[in-house]
């Protein structure tokens, strides 16, 4: 396998491997962090190495997947180095360190930006140091606007310190898609307060759209004036974000274990709220692990889809979901073109959505199979949780906890590879690239 690309007496990592081993260090740092004594409220002793590493992985990769409460187990130094790797998640591992640079002063050098637009997943090289500095102002922005409203509301029901705080922890865990949440039961408190579903929907949601996405919504302020991408996320997502609440209003409707005993207008909140974080944020306001059956396979189908490109969510993306259907309707219409809003989808972007589509699958199937042998519950439960881990939702249906060691690991494993994307860890583990010297005669096989 070749590590390192050499260019002249410079020895360099591959971009994907770099990516790899920088989210890879911030995940062991919070480990280490994790099992420090003065991370957890047990006297003398911090996690243990498996649900340190476990909640590290969580919190970098933003999934909200958890194997101890977050409120009762970490200490105010734990919940602030928790916070930290949710932030610095959110924003990625490149985007952090060209922050940094910034602070510093430092130059920034053509490798630097490679690396960077590599990571943000953006076409062009021009303009993706000023690209980071948007995305940071914007992450304070609308944290800080969350924040205070959250704060503001539950001021009224607890002492105002903690009101703040609770209002700054859930901002950054919801518009980074993490779904951390310091209640046991998640916002199940607050599932009819329009505020706080409100609010905290507002946050993901923005959050899961992409950072280019907000920046080309500010500067032309027309959907008609938008890129191709803009468009096609925007669109896509109030699609899904309208159909998802409504599958879960009509399969949970008169489920007591759900929303069968609520209000009609908490039935209505419930289902919206429900209905939207599967697009990568693990918040609940209902008990997940009592939701129907079909109500669970239609979130997986929302898990895998996820969020937006060069968002803080993950999921193969709706871009990519967009661009596999409309290549569907293409062929079985026997056009030779993909197209959407009169636009013309190049067929090599067609071929990388479908290799990611089939990455994905293949490192779910993997991961969900060898889960078959360590652990022993429901397989409907074992699937969910592994699209939720692989599309960083951290929804979970009251299992996550019960994983075993070895369950653990791979659910990490699996979790990790969400948060790069099913083919930069590809591109990682396997060669680069090269052009073959010999390209042989064409021949046809029966398909279909």
């Amino acid at each position: 396998m070749e590590l390192f690309k050499r260019k002249g007496n410079l020895v360099s990592l591959q971009p994907a491997r770099i990516l790899v081993i920088g989210f890879g260090s911030l995940i062991l740092l919070g480990t280490l962090l994790f099992m420090l004594p003065i991370a957890t409220t047990e006297k003398g002793r911090g996690l243990s190495f498996i649900n340190a590493l476990f909640e590290a992985t969580s919190a970098v990769c933003v999934t909200g997947l958890a194997v101890v409460d977050t409120g009762t187990t970490f200490t105010l130094f734990g919940e602030i180095v928790l916070l930290c790797l949710i932030q610095i998640g959110g924003w990625g591992f490149m985007t952090t360190g060209i922050f940094m640079f910034i602070i510093l002063g430092k130059k920034i050098g053509l490798k630097e930006r490679l690396l960077l637009q590599d990571s943000l997943n953006v076409f062009s090289l021009s303009g993706v140091v000023n690209l980071v500095k948007r995305i940071i102002l914007i992450t304070f922005i609308v944290e800080l606007i969350g924040a205070t409203i959250l704060a503001i509301r539950w001021s009224f029901e607890m002492p105002l310190a903690k009101a703040v705080y609770y209002g700054i922890f859930h901002s950054i865990s919801a518009f980074n898609n993490a779904g951390f949440g310091l209640e046991s039961d998640s916002l199940s408190k607050w599932v009819g307060d329009p505020v706080v579903n409100i609010m905290v929907t507002f946050l993901f949601i923005t959050g899961g759209i992409g950072f280019t996405v907000i920046l080309d919504l500010f500067y032309k302020r027309s959907f008609r004036k938008l890129s191709l991408h803009s468009k096609v996320a925007l669109l896509v997502t109030l699609i899904l974000n309208i159909i998802g609440p409504l599958i879960i209003l009509i399969s949970e409707f008169n489920n007591p274990d759900t929303i069968g005993s609520l209000s009609l207008g908490d039935k209505l909140w419930a289902s919206y709220f429900q209905g939207v974080v599967t697009r990568t944020a693990g918040f609940n306001t209902i008990d997940i692990g009592s939701l129907s059956l079909s109500s669970l396979v239609f979130m997986m189908a929302l898990m895998f889809i996820g969020a937006s490109s060069g968002s803080t969510g993950g999921g193969i993306k709706v871009t990519t979901f967009t661009i596999i259907m409309l290549a569907f309707w293409a062929v079985v219409t026997n056009r030779n073109d993909v197209n959407i809003f009169k636009r013309r989808i190049p067929w090599e972007l067609v071929n990388k959505s479908l290799s990611i589509v089939v990455t994905a699958l293949l490192f779910i199937f993997l991961i969900f199979f060898l889960l078959t042998f360590t652990e022993k519950a429901d397989m409907s439960k074992l699937l969910f949780e592994t699209i939720s881990a692989f599309g960083t939702v951290g929804l979970s249906a009251n299992f996550t906890p019960e994983l075993s060691p070895i369950g653990r690991v791979l659910i990490t494993i699996l979790m990790f590879i969400g948060r790069l994307g099913p083919l930069t860890m590809a591109f990682a583990l396997l060669n680069t690239r090269k052009e073959a010297k010999v390209r042989y005669a064409e021949e046809k096989i029966l398909i279909g």
